[in-house]
């Protein structure tokens, strides 16, 4: 709908449709209709005079209704334009227009290498916190507040990834059970902000105050990022589905079929986006460059994103037209562009797999983190081997294993402990089963491979001995997020050990559970300056920032190896060592870029035992300096300093940052 001086212009895609009208509502005079005239390319074109910003509006259409054939036209039910950039609370589009004054804004273009993301909820991240007010809790004014802008530009964070703000709706059967869809992966919309988020009730007011929170994001140096579901749709195929919008313009266009005319699953929910065919996979590219131009954001997470790039016979295609468009388009091709790189049909999991210039979720960074910090320390403490430190030196290293054959960098990984979906950082340290009774599912959802540890006591617990555990382990987990080569990203309240109470599939869970909880105890205002120092010393560290995997050699003459993989004596590890399921403490030297940055030292103590760690000697370095330690609950103040080949102490299972203090005349 494209507004004009007299009126507006309106196209809808309906390829297989006989008549199509757009239906003009008007609260007094009903629904009028304008028939639209067809074309031979399956596009329907017309002209409604007199139509201004709020009118409201919809779509029917008259075609075959044959299940067999994937057809379900039905002119007696009103769709929703797939296009609308703004629907009521009744589920109608509305027209709205863009007057909004973006000032001096400007995309702060963060490079990769000095990303920090964090993943959060609009609704979630504010409802509960106390200095924002209580109309724009639970809302894009809320993240806008200049509150929750500190509290992230606090910890380091430079890009926030929203879950999914387009317009959305909650299924039927979760409905019958109570429950919303908090989470929002079910859309309605792919151009309308959901009005759930926004303090304003009136459509033109919930799009001008998402720009408003953009805005002020982009002021304070922060990015906005949309976790985006292009892979399915909130429609329900088949007999007992829904038609709102897409299955009754062109089923057999929008959505993925089997020859029979029914839906293909590739996600778990059905009704999968069909991008093979141009109309479905321009409409995506559409939405994605309005969030762009119109809304200003910065980058997109796609969900599922395998889904997206499957071709004719439904395999994955890393060449994918899709990939071909978004790559090749000049305000597509700038902005960050996020994969989940897995769905749920056959083949589906594709971790390192996608073309540039994507970046990837990376759950083998996730799960080989959490298996050398919990899973294996569990089998220390019972005496059993582990899996040694291989695999956690490769994902400290940035993936090499995952995307250097793809001509990638590091900077194609982001790595990620926790996310919305499973346990919280804290959860990790605390169950060893999910609790989801709460979904009303039988607590038969969620994963149960979490790779968890809960330190000998299942669930909440007031002993001290297992909560110093479970404290020193989560700051492991989140220290290594933080010191390795990839992309960081913290899972919304992570950085103050909120918890879910053992709920991994919060995706229903409009409440408490969801909520991140501000009410912070002495210790979690201790984590956050914790987190706070350890995005500081990435920040400050342009070696932690790295373009390009490591190769062994020096970045400069005289300087030392990009990277060098020690043992206690600080001596290079052995290949023998190297494929010891007992290798629990090792360190990672980084060699600087230049002579007059500091090398960093990252020392590794998984051991339940305290290590003796022997600091090597670089040449050109006169002194290493302690920057941080997991086992400070807080910032001890004055820093240890102390020469090249000397011992230090690496607490039971902890990690340590070192840098080298350059030599001066």
């Amino acid at each position: 709908m494209t507004l004009t001086p007299h009126g507006a212009h309106f196209a809808v895609y309906a390829g297989h449709a006989d008549e199509v009208a757009l239906a003009v509502l008007d609260d007094h005079r009903g629904e009028d209709r304008i028939p639209l005239a067809g074309s031979p390319d399956g596009w329907w074109l017309g002209h409604a005079d007199g139509l201004a910003p709020g009118a409201r509006y919809g779509v029917r259409a008259r075609g075959p209704r044959r299940a067999e054939q994937g057809h379900w036209y039905d002119d007696s039910v009103l769709l929703l334009d797939p296009y609308a950039r703004a629907i009521d609370h009744g589920g109608r589009a509305v027209l709205v227009e863009d007057t909004f004054d973006w000032g001096d804004d400007a995309p702060p273009r963060t490079p990769w290498t000095q990303t920090v993301i964090y993943e959060a909820h609009v609704r979630g991240l504010t409802m509960t916190h106390p200095a924002v007010p209580v109309q724009h809790r639970g809302t894009y004014a809320g993240v806008a507040h200049p509150a929750i802008i500190a509290h992230l530009q606090r910890i380091g964070v430079t890009a926030i990834e929203l879950l999914p703000v387009h317009a959305s709706i909650t299924e039927p059967a979760i409905q019958a059970r109570g429950l919303v869809n908090y989470w929002g992966y079910n859309t309605l919309g792919f151009f309308a902000p959901n009005n759930r988020y926004a303090a304003a009730t009136h459509p033109q007011g919930v799009v001008d105050e998402f720009k408003s929170m953009v805005k002020a994001l982009h002021a304070a140096g922060i990015e906005v990022i949309l976790d985006v579901v292009y892979n399915h749709t909130a429609e329900q195929g088949n007999d007992d589905g829904q038609i709102l919008s897409w299955r009754g313009l062109d089923n057999r266009a929008y959505y993925r079929l089997d020859p029979y005319g029914a839906d293909l699953n590739l996600t778990g929910c059905g009704n999968s986006l069909n991008t093979h065919h141009e109309v479905s996979r321009r409409q995506v590219l559409d939405s994605m460059r309005y969030w762009v131009t119109e809304m200003h954001v910065d980058g997109f997470r796609f969900d599922l994103a395998v889904t997206l790039a499957r071709g004719r016979n439904h395999d994955f295609d890393p060449d994918h037209a899709f990939f071909a468009a978004v790559r090749s388009d000049p305000v597509l091709g700038a902005t960050k562009l996020i994969a989940e790189p897995w769905d749920c049909g056959m083949g589906g999991w594709r971790t390192g797999q996608f073309p540039r210039p994507f970046s990837e979720w990376n759950d083998r960074y996730r799960d080989d983190v959490r298996t050398f910090w919990l899973t294996d320390l569990a089998a220390t403490f019972a005496g059993q081997p582990g899996h040694g430190a291989r695999e956690l030196a490769t994902r400290l290293a940035g993936s090499q294993d995952l995307f250097w054959t793809h001509e990638r960098n590091p900077t194609a990984s982001i790595n990620f402990v926790a996310a919305h979906d499973g346990f919280t950082a804290a959860d990790l340290t605390a169950y060893n089963e999910k609790r989801n009774e709460g979904n009303l599912e039988g607590n038969r959802d969620g994963s149960p491979h979490n790779r968890s540890w809960n330190h000998g006591h299942e669930g909440a617990t007031d002993n001290a001995d297992t909560l110093a555990w479970r404290r020193r382990s989560l700051r492991n987990l989140l220290a290594t997020l933080l010191v390795s080569a990839g992309v960081p990203m913290i899972n919304a309240g992570d950085e103050f050990g909120r918890t879910q109470h053992g709920n991994n599939n919060a995706f229903c869970q409009d409440n408490e559970i969801g909520w991140m909880d501000w009410d912070w105890q002495p210790w979690q205002d201790q984590l956050v300056q914790s987190i706070a120092a350890l995005a500081a010393i990435r920040r400050a560290h342009p070696v932690l920032q790295r373009d390009r995997f490591f190769l062994g050699t020096p970045a400069y003459d005289g300087g030392p190896a990009d990277v060098s993989w020690l043992g206690q004596d600080a001596r290079p590890l052995t290949p023998e060592q190297w494929e010891g399921r007992g290798l629990r403490t090792l360190s990672m030297l980084i060699g600087a870029h230049r002579p007059q940055d500091s090398d960093i030292l990252v020392v590794v103590n998984g051991a339940i035992h305290d290590a003796q760690v022997t600091l090597p000697d670089v040449s050109g370095r006169r002194t290493m300096r302690l920057l941080w330690d997991s086992t400070w609950e807080q910032d001890p103040g004055e820093p240890q300093v102390r020469f090249p080949g000397t011992q230090v102490c690496a607490g039971p299972t902890s990690l340590q940052v070192w840098a080298s203090e350059t030599v001066t005349d």
